[in-house]
């Protein structure tokens, strides 16, 4: 297995320099911070792990590229390919919501609807990519994936770790110096298949072993991917349900996300469907954020109180999708 590390982190900040946008952060109450990964292109981080997966491959074949995605990895996939004018096959289950359908429509991909689950679409992609010899873009199992979902990690530490006057911008490929994050405890993540909370845990690692703010790691309770595994020491099954199905579907947690989240900086944590729908809805009424279920998922943790803050703890909390409906907002 290929290990990946903070200098991929790197590596992948100075090649999708240019392509992805450098999202913001606000801080909404003393100590807290959210970052406003849903204002991507696509709608999500996954752009970050789309474009340096395809700009690292060199030369494509004519059949292009091919995913299998619960919808935001499609999007990102399907954007990034438009980007730089190549073919895109997106396979995606049939839970998938209609947002991301006609998101994926209007980018040009072609979409394959098939299988109840993500792991299903996902078999059904990885055939057809054998058949057809088009790049398979792992929706979070790739080590170009993680590294490039790993630069949101980079932002955040130069954005509130309070960076000196000068100091390099790590697109540019310049290292952080732990100094510059110590203004940052904690970060809280949402897990799916793991690799952005992987990536993030790498992003923002600091410049000695185990060093770098503690990653909180939610998952909603009935999707417990990363949970389970820790609890089984590797990788397991799980059933998939509930309100962050789309997004965080993944039946078994991925191998790069596991060995790193299995690491000392890193706590699981769960979440109910009702905290992340309530999160959803507060993200919305307070902060006129319209996140989907499982972009709201991080913020659920500290909303409900699955993850407390010891007195003047310094968090962060990544608000990482907001492909969905409007008109759930506040209903669902």
């Amino acid at each position: 297995m290929t290990t990946v590390t903070h200098e991929h982190v790197l590596a992948a900040a100075r090649r999708i320099a240019g392509h992805v946008l450098r999202t913001p952060v606000i801080q909404i109450s003393p100590g807290l911070w959210l970052k406003l990964e849903l204002l991507q292109h696509a709608g999500s981080f996954k752009v970050r792990g789309a474009f340096n997966r395809i700009l690292s491959a060199g030369e494509l074949p004519d059949s292009g590229v091919i995913a299998a995605s619960g919808g935001n990895h499609g999007l990102a996939v399907a954007f990034a390919a438009r980007a730089l004018g190549v073919r895109a096959e997106i396979y995606v289950p049939e839970v998938t919501s209609p947002v991301k359908v006609d998101g994926l429509r209007a980018l040009g991909a072609h979409i394959v609807q098939t299988g109840a689950i993500y792991s299903e679409a996902a078999d059904a992609a990885a055939k057809r990519a054998a058949e057809t010899g088009a790049l398979s873009v792992h929706a979070y199992d790739q080590a170009e994936v993680v590294a490039g979902q790993g630069t949101t990690g980079l932002e955040l530490v130069e954005q509130v770790g309070a960076a000196p006057d000068g100091a390099p911008d790590p697109a540019q490929g310049a290292a952080l110096d732990t100094a510059q994050g110590a203004a940052l405890d904690t970060v809280l993540v949402a897990v799916g298949g793991g690799g952005f909370a992987a990536g993030i845990t790498l992003g923002t690692a600091g410049s000695t072993p185990g060093s770098g703010p503690k990653i909180v790691a939610v998952e909603p309770e009935r999707i417990p991917t990363l949970n389970a595994a820790l609890q089984a020491g590797e990788p397991v099954q799980v059933e998939v349900g509930g309100v962050g199905a789309d997004a965080l579907g993944a039946s078994k947690i991925g191998g790069l996300a596991f060995e790193v989240l299995s690491g000392p900086r890193v706590e699981s944590v769960l979440v109910t469907d009702e905290a992340i729908v309530s999160a959803r809805r507060t993200l919305w009424e307070r902060h006129r954020l319209a996140a989907e279920h499982a972009g709201a998922a991080a913020y659920a943790a500290l909303l409900s109180g699955a993850y407390q803050p010891e007195p003047g703890e310094r968090v962060a909390v990544v608000v990482c999708g907001s492909n969905t409906d409007p008109a759930t907002l506040t209903t669902s």
